[in-house]
C-alpha cells in the first residue's frame, strides 16, 4: 500500500452542506437535488452510525504529532464528526501528504478502511492516490497525496465560468476516470466542485474517491447513477457559474425558484450548444433532454461515450499582441542636454547638423590615397590570376556531371508514408491497466496508457513477473509496409524500443513475437520518432518499455500518450 503515488490535495470537504449528523443516508448531501436516497435500513443504519459517533472520544492529536513515527502532522483541516484531517509530512520521503484520522472503536473505521485500500489498489493518476492505510495505537489513519499545485473546482469557479475547451475537458477526463472506477467496482458518491481539482498543467484530479463517502457514511441504491448526476452538475455549474438546483452550494448561486431545471444554455449567452445538450442528459435522466432526440446518459461509461461522440473542441487561439510603436526619444531628437529657452517652450528647433570634415588635401592624404588605390589594384589582379589558373585546371578534368547525375537518378528516392489506422490496442503483459490501452493510440495526447507506480528500482521494481517489461502493442488490422512510427510518452525518462511482430505472427501476446526491430532499445525524450529506409511488413507494433521515468523519490512510472504508424 505504501508504494503508492505521492503529490497532492485533500480535505474532508464540509462546506456550504449540512452537517453529516442530518442526512448520513443520502446518496448525495451536496444539495444536488437527487431525490433518490438509500432505504429505509440504510437511513436508520445512519441514524444509529452518527449516534455511536457522538459517543466516540476523538483521538487527543495536535500539531508535531507522530504517526507511525513517519507522518507529523501540521495542521488540522476539518474536525468533524468524530475524524480529523490533516495536512502533515512524511519525514522518510521528505513530502507534503493529507491524513484522515479516526479512533478505531469509531462506527465507520471498518469501512473507511476497506474504501481506502480498495482505492489504492486502482492506481489511476487521475485520481489523488492513497498512499497507506492503516490500523495502529487505537487509531485508524488514511495517508493520501497532497497536490500544491492543484486549485478546487470552487475556486475555478469563483472567478468565473469556464471556457468551452476547459469545460470541455473536465467532463470528458472525469467522466472517463469514473468510468474506469466503476469498472473496478469502486463509486464515489460525493462528486463535487470541492472534490475536483485542477492542475497547472490543465489536468483534473478526483479526490476521496470511495473514502469521502465511507467518512460519511453515505451509501446509494444505483451508484453510477448518482456519480452521472454529479458529473453533470459539475459540468452545469462550470458552463453558467450556477449550481443546477434552487438550493446555493459549493459558493454557486442555484436557479431561480420555480422554474425548474433549465438547458444551460437558456440560462447564459454563449454557452456551447453541444456541452449545453450533454449536462441536460447526465442531469435528467427520465427522457426530459436539451434536445429530446439523444437518450439521456445514466452511467459515467455512457457519458463518456457521448463526450468522445462529440466534435473536438479546440482551446482557444493566443490573442495577439502588437508590438507598441516606435517612438523617437528627446535623445535621438538632439535635445538632450539642452537648456531651457526663454519663455519655457519645450518645442525648440532643432540644431542644424555639423557638416563632415573636408577630405584630406594635405600632401600626407593624398599619399595615403594613392597607396591605398594601389593595394586595391594588386589585390584585384592577383584574384584574377587565382581565377584563371583555377578555370584553366578545371578544363583539363574529365566532366563527372554526367554520370553523376545519372548515379542520383539511379538512386531511389524516399517518399513521405501515409498515416496508417490502428485498429486496436493491447498491454503487453495485461498487468498495469488494459483497459486504458486504447488510450494510446486514440489521437489525443491529452489522454494516455499509464503504468502502475513501482518502488525503489526503474525496471518495474525489479519484480519477477515485469521481467519482460510492458508497453503497447497496435493492430494495423492487416499486414502493413511500416516506415515511421512516432511515440508521445506520458513523461520523458523511459528505456524503451520498438519492435514488429513477423508478417505471418498471428495475435502475439508475448514478446519473443516481436522478432523486428525498428528502433533499438535506449533511454528516450519524451518523444520518439523513426524513419525507415527499408519497410518493415507487419500487422502488430509494439512499443517495448523495460524501464520507467521517475515520478517522484524513489518511485518509478511512466506511460505512453500516443502512437502514430505511417507507411
Amino acid at each position: 500500500m505504501a508504494e503508492r503515488s505521492t503529490a497532492a490535495v485533500d480535505v474532508a470537504d464540509s462546506g456550504d452542506e449540512e452537517p453529516l449528523t442530518a442526512e448520513a443516508g443520502k446518496a448525495t448531501a451536496d444539495g444536488a437535488g437527487t431525490e433518490e436516497k438509500a432505504g429505509k435500513d440504510t437511513e436508520a443504519a445512519g441514524t444509529r452510525e452518527t449516534g455511536a459517533a457522538a459517543d466516540a472520544n476523538p483521538p487527543e492529536l495536535h500539531s508535531g504529532h507522530k504517526l507511525a513515527r513517519r507522518y507529523r502532522l501540521e495542521e488540522c483541516v476539518t474536525r468533524l464528526d468524530g475524524f480529523s484531517s490533516w495536512r502533515a509530512v512524511d519525514e522518510k520521503l521528505r513530502r507534503a501528504v493529507g491524513v484522515h484520522v479516526l479512533p478505531a472503536d469509531h462506527p465507520r473505521a471498518r469501512p473507511v478502511l476497506a474504501a481506502a485500500r480498495s482505492a489504492a489498489l486502482l492506481g489511476d493518476p487521475r485520481f489523488v492516490q492513497v498512499l497507506d492505510a492503516v490500523e495502529e495505537n487505537d487509531l485508524v489513519y488514511v495517508v493520501h497525496e497532497w497536490l500544491p499545485d492543484a486549485t478546487e473546482l470552487t475556486a475555478v469557479l469563483a472567478a468565473g465560468p469556464l471556457e468551452p475547451h476547459d469545460a470541455y475537458q473536465l467532463v470528458s477526463q472525469v467522466s472517463q476516470a469514473m468510468a474506469a472506477a466503476h469498472r473496478e467496482g469502486l463509486a464515489h458518491l460525493r462528486l463535487n466542485p470541492g472534490s475536483v481539482l485542477r492542475t497547472e498543467s490543465g489536468q483534473y484530479r478526483i479526490r476521496g474517491l470511495a473514502v469521502m463517502a465511507a467518512l460519511r457514511g453515505i451509501s446509494a441504491d444505483h451508484p453510477q447513477r448518482t456519480d452521472t448526476v454529479a458529473i453533470g452538475a459539475l459540468l452545469y455549474a462550470g458552463l453558467t457559474q450556477r449550481w443546477p438546483y434552487e438550493k446555493d452550494a459549493y459558493g454557486l448561486s442555484g436557479l431561480p425558484k420555480g422554474v425548474g431545471l433549465i438547458a444551460p444554455d437558456q440560462v447564459r449567452a454563449g454557452v456551447h450548444r453541444g456541452l449545453s445538450e450533454l449536462a441536460m442528459r447526465a442531469l435528467v435522466n427520465d427522457g426530459a433532454t436539451a434536445s429530446r432526440q439523444d437518450q439521456p446518459c445514466t452511467t459515467p461509461e455512457e457519458l463518456a461515450k457521448a463526450v468522445s461522440a462529440m466534435p473536438r473542441i479546440r482551446p482557444p487561439e493566443p490573442a495577439f499582441r502588437p508590438t507598441p510603436a516606435y517612438q523617437r526619444t528627446t535623445y535621438q531628437q538632439g535635445a538632450y542636454g539642452q537648456p531651457p529657452t526663454r519663455g519655457g517652450s519645450s518645442r525648440t528647433p532643432s540644431p542644424a547638423p555639423v557638416p563632415p570634415p573636408p577630405p584630406l588635401q594635405t600632401r600626407t592624404g593624398k599619399a595615403l590615397k594613392w597607396a591605398v588605390s594601389a593595394l586595391l589594384i594588386a589585390a584585384l589582379g592577383l584574384g584574377s590570376w587565382q581565377l584563371a589558373d583555377t578555370l584553366l585546371k578545371d578544363e583539363n578534368k574529365p566532366d563527372p556531371g554526367k554520370s553523376t547525375s545519372e548515379k542520383d537518378d539511379d538512386k531511389p528516392r524516399k517518399v513521405a508514408g501515409k498515416p496508417i489506422k490502428i485498429q486496436n490496442a493491447l498491454e503487453l503483459g495485461g498487468r498495469m491497466a488494459p483497459q486504458d490501452a486504447p488510450q494510446a493510440a486514440d489521437g489525443d495526447t491529452n489522454t494516455a496508457w499509464v503504468t502502475k507506480e513501482f518502488y525503489g528500482y526503474a525496471n518495474f521494481g525489479n519484480l519477477p513477473k515485469y521481467e519482460d517489461g510492458s508497453g503497447i502493442i497496435v493492430d494495423l488490422g492487416s499486414v502493413k509496409k511500416v516506415t515511421d512510427v512516432d511515440v508521445d510518452f506520458h513523461r520523458p525518462g523511459h528505456k524503451a524500443e520498438i519492435l514488429a511482430a513477423g508478417a505471418d505472427t498471428a495475435d502475439p501476446s508475448a514478446l519473443s513475437a516481436f522478432s523486428q526491430k525498428i528502433a533499438p532499445l535506449k533511454n528516450q525524450g519524451s518523444r520518439l520518432s523513426v524513419s525507415l529506409d527499408k519497410p518493415v511488413r507487419t500487422r502488430y507494433v509494439l512499443v517495448h518499455i523495460t524501464e520507467l521515468p521517475v515520478s517522484s523519490p524513489d518511485r518509478y512510472r511512466g506511460g505512453i500518450s500516443e502512437i502514430k504508424v505511417k507507411g
